[in-house]
């Protein structure tokens, strides 16, 4: 009996050196990378570049996973009730970090404190667009057509709580424009839609549409940046259109599971830092119109600035949100 007591108080001292290898080892297998949208538009993309990067620096595959459903709360809701071991993370984008927790009000079905910040990637301004055959060719003619139109004009989307869905809802209340939205399950549908004509205006983020607006199928009208896109130089801002203090920009990072141990947070943290500024992942986004993260004084992100970042994010478009009046019903 005595030995069997000491075995059991020793136990723990064995186990801990074990645990403590075990956390170092990370990653000793496969993580995977939850895309909660569906394949093909920028949170696709952003997150197949970042993960193939990332995978090269942990020694270990990314494996990404398309979840959409519900604005991206599907596969955020997955992550963060996922085993917190560094394995499972989340691309998580403006809606699925910030908007969504305005947006869908007490039907969120996770907190912000169900997950943890690990790191922003990028940031990617919005376009304005119409189809070719409008009769809109500026932002001041489209807010016209607006409101001369009985009962507005309709705008399309990627979904509910998207960077776009929220920009378009600051520009109806800046401009006054009587708008309707018409939410899709991603941009590719809704680029569709567009270029057929079956919707009025749309609002995209700039890689996924970035093809189509330099090949005439859409007329991109105006950026959500602070300044031109580098990649559509001849569109004006919406500051430039005549919409003065107007600046709005998508984002990317990475989210785990709330309980993540904390030195593989901090890993993670280093790593994602690493990819977004790595130039072989910096190159390929800026070629589609996105830029750095910028969150820490020398440019980059750290887990603690991406909390903050977070933070300030959810009180800003929730402002948005209660002005507008834009929930899910």
């Amino acid at each position: 009996m005595r030995l069997h007591r000491r075995a059991l108080l020793g136990a723990p001292l064995l186990a801990a050196p074990g645990l403590a290898r075990a956390q170092e080892a990370w990653p000793a297998r496969p993580v995977r990378l939850v895309i909660p949208f569906t394949p093909a538009g920028t949170t696709d993309l952003t997150g197949r570049l970042a993960a193939e990067r990332l995978g090269a620096r942990l020694g270990q595959p990314v494996v990404v996973e398309n979840r959409p459903g519900a604005g991206g709360n599907v596969g955020a809701e997955f992550v963060a009730r996922a085993e917190p071991d560094g394995y499972t993370l989340l691309l998580t984008t403006i809606g699925t970090g910030a908007i969504n927790f305005a947006v869908y009000g007490d039907r969120m079905p996770y907190r912000p404190a169900d997950l943890a910040a690990v790191g922003l990637l990028t940031r990617v301004p919005n376009v304005l667009m119409v189809p070719p055959g409008s009769a809109a060719r500026t932002v001041a003619e489209l807010v016209a057509l607006a409101k001369a139109r009985p009962g507005g004009i309709n705008y399309g989307t990627a979904g509910i709580g998207s960077s776009p869905h929220v920009c378009m809802e600051l520009f109806g209340l800046e401009t006054k424009a009587p708008l309707t939205h018409v939410p899709y399950r991603g941009s590719a549908p809704m680029l569709t839609e567009l270029m057929a004509g079956r919707v009025d205006v749309g609002m995209d983020n700039i890689p996924s549409s970035l093809a189509f607006c330099r090949d005439g199928q859409l007329r991109a009208l105006a950026t959500t940046g602070a300044k031109r896109s580098a990649v559509l130089p001849d569109v004006p801002t919406m500051r430039e259109a005549g919409i003065p203090g107007f600046e709005a920009t998508a984002w990317f990072g990475l989210l785990a599971p709330a309980a993540i141990p904390k030195p593989v947070l901090a890993r993670l943290g280093r790593e994602v830092d690493a990819v977004a500024r790595d130039p072989a992942f910096r190159d390929r986004m800026a070629e589609l119109g996105a830029d750095l993260p910028g969150l820490t004084p020398d440019g980059g992100s750290t887990p603690e600035a991406f909390e903050a970042f977070l933070a300030a994010e959810r009180g800003r478009w929730a402002d948005v949100v209660r002005r507008s009046g834009a929930k899910v019903e």
